[in-house]
């Protein structure tokens, strides 16, 4: 009660100083009838600030995503639900749902007053142009009694969560060079006919069965080892995306990294949907595979989240993925690159994986003068042609690029980037 009295407005405030004005005056003229005034007067205020207070504590609250999940630019619609648990009507409701800046601004919703135990919903969108998880809530509403007199704020406690994820766009469909030289588990394996010994084992891995442990290569090996053989053929493809500060440049939604995360998420979904077994590596500590179970999800939220590594190293992001690597296909997203460190790559060639590499020439997302473009035009040739003679297929991207456009090139194989082997060539002996 002391919190809806704390709540008057100045029409319920001016009320009381009437009431109390009447009262005074009542006493020195003597007249009953104004002291009849007073009492109504104070008594408006009074009843309103009880009928909100008691309001107050009978409302509920409940909010809707739809989708939780969209596509950078996409919208996405919040539904409100207010219900009336009390017997005693309300007034009219002002609702303010609380949205972080990258949503927009703060929507207001006039809700109509609720008979009892009746419930109504509004709704309003949303849209974000930046990746990212965003919290939307809590709601705040400002409940007032049909005369004025009173007014309540309440905030509902409840929050929800609305993920932000990276544009996917469409790819044609590719066959790739090498899609099926996955191995591991992934490839089959036969065992020996001379006995259990000699069955292909390898190391224990969360949520293998137990009863393929192997418990004669346990012992020998002081490892825990399963059986391999009678494995189904699954194709392997590992995304690897390059989140090193000093490799990117530009701001915002238009900048180069953000051109690398939408092709991760568009390759890696298109490589799910066509068979393979997705991993997404980045050097800032991402390691997640999709699963059956959890669709694209699990990657595309990861992506929502990625954001540059201002201690990114190439060394990292090799021994990363070499850590539970066994072959199949990579696909890798790269900013600028020293030629050192294009040598560097070569250390994903083990195992006999298929690399191809989206090279983002990222100096064209800058405008340099010309003396600048043209060492940057060099550089980025030299480190080009390190990544072909590591054994890369490279697809170059320069600014502007759509990777829908740029994605056949990646199943040309070696012959169809002969091409590019000798344009590189050129722009080394231009370097010498």
């Amino acid at each position: 009660m002391r919190e809806a009295l704390r709540g008057l407005t100045t029409r319920g405030r001016s009320f009381l100083a009437a009431a109390a004005a009447a009262l005074i005056a009542s006493f020195i003229l003597g007249e009953r009838d104004l002291l009849r005034v007073a009492v109504l007067l104070a008594a408006l205020p009074l009843l309103s600030a009880a009928y909100v207070g008691r309001t107050r504590y009978r409302l509920s609250c409940s909010r809707t995503l739809d989708p939780h999940r969209v596509q950078v630019g996409a919208s996405a619609r919040v539904i409100l639900r207010l219900q009336n648990l009390s017997r005693l009507p309300t007034g009219t409701m002002l609702l303010e749902d609380r949205l972080p800046y990258a949503l927009g601004s703060r929507p207001r919703l006039v809700l109509e007053k609720l008979g009892a135990h009746q419930a109504s919903s509004v709704a309003y969108t949303v849209r974000a142009d930046v990746r990212g998880r965003y919290e939307v809530g809590p709601l705040v509403v400002r409940l007032t009694d049909p005369f004025g007199l009173c007014e309540l704020t309440r905030a509902f406690p409840s929050v929800d969560r609305l993920t932000v994820i990276p544009q996917v766009v469409p790819l044609p469909s590719v066959r790739l060079a090498g899609e099926f030289a996955g191995s591991g588990e992934s490839r089959a394996r036969s065992v020996a006919v001379h006995g259990e010994d000699d069955a292909a084992t390898r190391e224990y891995r969360y949520g293998d069965d137990l009863r393929r442990v192997h418990w004669r290569s346990t012992a020998r090996t002081g490892e825990l080892m399963v059986r391999r053989e009678e494995q189904p053929w699954e194709s392997r493809a590992t995304v690897v995306l390059d989140t090193r500060s000093t490799a990117h440049r530009g701001e915002g939604p238009t900048a180069s990294f953000e051109w690398a995360v939408s092709a991760a998420a568009s390759v890696a979904v298109h490589l799910r949907h066509a068979g393979y077994k997705m991993r997404l590596v980045t050097d800032g500590g991402v390691d997640v595979d999709a699963t059956e179970i959890d669709g694209d999800g699990p990657l595309l939220d990861q992506l929502a989240d990625v954001r540059l590594a201002q201690r990114g190293d190439i060394g990292t992001l090799i021994d990363r993925v070499r850590r539970r690597s066994d072959g199949g296909l990579i696909i890798g997203i790269f900013g600028l690159l020293s030629s050192a460190e294009a040598e560097l790559l070569a250390g994903f060639r083990s195992n006999n994986a298929t690399c191809v590499a989206l090279f983002i020439d990222s100096s064209t997302w800058l405008n340099l003068p010309t003396a600048a473009r043209e060492e940057a035009d060099k550089a980025h040739g030299v480190a080009s042609l390190a990544l072909l003679r590591s054994g890369w297929r490279v697809v170059e991207v320069p600014h502007g690029a759509k990777l829908p456009a740029l994605w056949p090139q990646a199943g040309r194989g070696s012959q169809g980037f002969a091409w590019r082997a000798a344009s590189a060539e050129s722009v080394a002996g231009g370097v010498r």
